[in-house]
């Protein structure tokens, strides 16, 4: 049976079309990728429910795909740091092929069925950690075999597929299948399947975050000052919840480095 995500486009003869209805269309199919992900959300809500005490105590999250799925858990794991002042080593994603396939494709390393669990095993895992494989197709033997042996050491393991009942959903103890259908071009997996990793990653890490107190009333109080914009941001936030000038906002964000720990420090003197 031919795998969804490489079932044939609805659409034919797209050299033929103009561009408005080349977009027309495009935007029709993404309109059901939303849909998709709502239909996930339970499984999703259970992930995090497990997620959260984990990391609590000790333990780290790990995302591992090859290709877009991989490069997609490298986006989402490295803003996390900036966005939410956490370390880099509470989340962490493996691609196969290393860092330099973020750019250029190595043949076959998708396929290298072993190579998964030693990429993890560089980073000491153990089972306080989760490791999330994403894979469009839910085969690829790179992510599969890794999350096979997680298992056998205990390591709790989820999943991001867009194939219902693939091998990676056999070997994830919460399979979160996200079923788009065929892609606009033929197996081209990432347009709607990608569109849809990528909104059930922020889903699952911003709502992690929040959880993990990172968040305070609708504000990202731990990011990083990275540059002017976010040093601004943080600037107005604690204008708008101490009532004190903008430039009295700015030094007290600089001299300790973050919103919360400003707020903390005023918190405990008042009078300063």
């Amino acid at each position: 049976m031919t795998k969804i995500t490489e079932q044939p486009s609805l659409y034919d003869n797209l050299e033929k079309k103009s561009v408005r209805e080349l977009l027309t269309d495009i935007n029709t199919e993404d309109h059901r990728v939303a849909d998709a992900v709502e239909r996930c959300i339970p499984q999703i809500e259970r992930l995090v429910s497990l997620i959260v005490p984990r990391l609590k105590h000790g333990g780290r999250l790990f995302y591992i795909g090859a290709g877009t799925s991989g490069r997609l858990g490298v986006l989402d794991a490295s803003e996390l740091p900036t966005t939410y002042g956490v370390s880099p080593a509470l989340v962490t994603a493996i691609i196969a092929g290393g860092d330099k396939v973020l750019r250029t494709a190595v043949e076959h390393a998708e396929d290298d069925e072993s190579q998964g669990w030693i990429d993890l095993k560089a980073h000491h895992i153990d089972e306080k950690d989760t490791v999330i494989g994403i894979a469009a197709s839910g085969t690829t033997p790179y992510v599969v075999s890794a999350l096979r042996t997680c298992r056998q050491h205990g390591i709790l393991t989820a999943c991001i597929t867009s194939n219902p009942d693939s091998p990676l959903s056999t070997v994830s103890d919460v399979p979160i299948e996200m079923v788009v259908g065929p892609e606009f071009v033929t197996g081209s997996s990432r347009m709607k399947s990608g569109t849809g990793q990528k909104m059930i990653l922020n889903m699952l890490s911003t709502t992690v975050m929040i959880c993990l107190g990172r968040v305070e009333g609708n504000r990202m109080v731990n990011m990083q000052l990275t540059n002017d914009k976010l040093i601004d941001r943080g600037t107005r936030m604690l204008v708008d919840a101490l009532h004190i000038d903008y430039d009295r906002a700015r030094r007290l964000l600089l001299a300790h480095g973050s919103v919360e720990k400003a707020l903390h420090f005023l918190g405990h003197n008042p009078d300063k």
